[in-house]
């Protein structure tokens, strides 16, 4: 097999066998994340413990075989190496190629950072490339509104912090530990671990719900705004090509 058509197969590109490959790869991504999941599970009897380290072992070495297939097959090498997914796919075996004889759970939970190879299924769904293109016609209103809501956010956790620093010096320690408060509040997730006590971080907090609000929706309507127009765009793309027909 020639190095195109192995690289063809790879990425899914192949009309005979790439679907077929991506498929399979992607669904034994998934298994080996359920099985990680269940290792985690208290008190498991030892032949399952055994069966999910067999399981492991088989699909580190199919990533093994995919990865230096990948390596060889590549127009350059050195550029699917260095890249965002090459590195995720070593990462992918390499957790699990360190760890024989060992038991080092800092580096078993990197073996999840597989998990991150699901994202290349995106070329394959539509709807995906639809949110890509209404992201990128909004990423400067994004980036914008994003670094206004840094300044409120830095702001509110000021503010909070001379309202209740007296009050609760223990929690408002400083303007950086106030600004998990500030986080928790702008976002109205409100965890409950920190709150204002005074009247007038009470005040203040009610007015800056009111502004989390905004905070939320803004972004929130500009990215729908944009699939909105992605759609009508599709729409009228596929009319035209229809010949005009509604």
């Amino acid at each position: 097999m020639t190095r195109v058509r192995m690289h063809a197969i790879l990425d899914g590109d192949d009309p005979s066998w790439g679907r077929t490959f991506a498929v399979a790869i992607q669904t034994i991504i998934v298994l080996s994340c359920v099985a990680i999941a269940i290792e985690t599970l208290p008190d498991n009897p030892l032949w399952l413990d055994r069966g999910l380290l067999g399981f492991e072992l088989v699909v580190v070495s199919i990533f093994t075989v995919e990865y230096v297939a990948r390596v060889w097959s590549a127009p350059n090498r050195l550029r699917y190496v260095f890249s965002v997914f090459g590195v995720v796919d070593l990462l992918s075996i390499l957790p699990t190629l360190l760890l024989v004889g060992y038991d080092l759970h800092a580096l078993r939970a990197l073996r999840l950072v597989r998990v991150l190879r699901l994202f290349k299924l995106v070329r394959y769904v539509k709807a995906f490339e639809r949110l890509a293109r209404a992201f990128r016609s909004v990423l400067a209103e994004l980036v914008v509104f994003a670094g206004l809501a840094s300044i409120v956010l830095f702001l509110c956790a000021s503010a909070i912090y001379w309202f209740e620093n007296e009050a609760q010096p223990e929690v408002f320690a400083s303007i950086p530990h106030s600004m998990w408060w500030a986080v928790v509040t702008l976002t109205t997730v409100g965890y409950g671990d920190a709150y204002p006590v005074t009247a007038g971080g009470r005040i203040f907090t009610g007015v800056m719900l009111l502004i989390a609000l905004g905070i939320i929706a803004v972004p929130t309507g500009l990215v729908a705004s944009a699939l909105s127009s992605e759609r009508v765009r599709e729409a009228e793309g596929d009319r035209e090509r229809d010949g005009g027909r509604p």
